[in-house]
């Protein structure tokens, strides 16, 4: 039976300052490493071992990962970073403080843009400090101006689908630390979880998701450790 652990990355700076953050690499506050490190803990205390691990390209994930695998004496598990399991991209919104966007535009429209499944976040403007275009890690890659829940969808879900399900099917167990949003794309895929119901799908930061999968990686059970 393949086993697949997700992990949202632990506690970052602009999580705590409440700002959107989306593909703006900001690093885990001390409290975030001690999430990564206390899930470490917690899956080496369940006896979970990993044969390969998957992240983003976004230093609080590479780190939760790192922290988290560290802790369970697996550093030498095989990594692989790609950009396919990268945050939502949040467009004209990354670095603002979510509270003060609520009371700019209305408390409705940032609850769409921030909860609806296909309606994204207003662009990402030419010349924007948070602008991507010449950071060395996406070289020859299209940086979005900006996701819905939809979007990131559809990058993830092909990604999984070629390169991390043949490992599970193989019989790899395999650890996936990445974002609120890409997460949340694999529990709507494995869960089968409707396109209203996936919005309101709350994963916490540094705690590991066990999912028992079926051989067609459908999930038989997932549960929190």
């Amino acid at each position: 039976m393949p086993t697949l652990v997700l992990l949202r990355h632990g506690q970052s700076q602009w999580n705590l300052e409440n700002r959107f953050t989306g593909w703006w690499d900001v690093d885990l506050t001390d409290k975030g490493v001690a999430e990564a490190r206390a899930a470490g803990v917690a899956m080496a205390a369940a006896g979970i071992d990993f044969d390969m691990s998957f992240t983003s390209l976004q230093t609080r994930a590479i780190r939760t990962l790192g922290i988290a695998l560290h802790a369970m004496g697996q550093m030498w598990v095989p990594v692989i970073k790609d950009w396919h399991l990268n945050e939502r991209h949040y467009g004209g919104l990354t670095g603002l403080d979510k509270a003060e966007t609520a009371a700019k535009h209305g408390e409705a429209q940032v609850l769409e843009w921030r909860r609806s499944f296909d309606v994204p976040p207003p662009p990402l403007e030419t010349g924007s400090p948070f602008d991507l275009s010449t950071d060395r890690r996406y070289a020859g890659i299209a940086i979005p101006v900006a996701e819905s829940l939809k979007d990131t969808i559809a990058r993830v879900l092909p990604y999984f689908k070629a390169e991390i399900a043949p490992q599970l099917k193989a019989g790899k167990r395999v650890i996936i630390a990445a974002h609120g949003n890409s997460l949340r794309a694999l529990v709507k895929h494995l869960s089968g979880v409707s396109d209203d119901d996936i919005v309101h799908e709350e994963i916490p930061t540094g705690q590991p998701m066990v999912y028992d999968l079926a051989d067609d990686l459908t999930a038989i059970s997932r549960r929190y450790i």
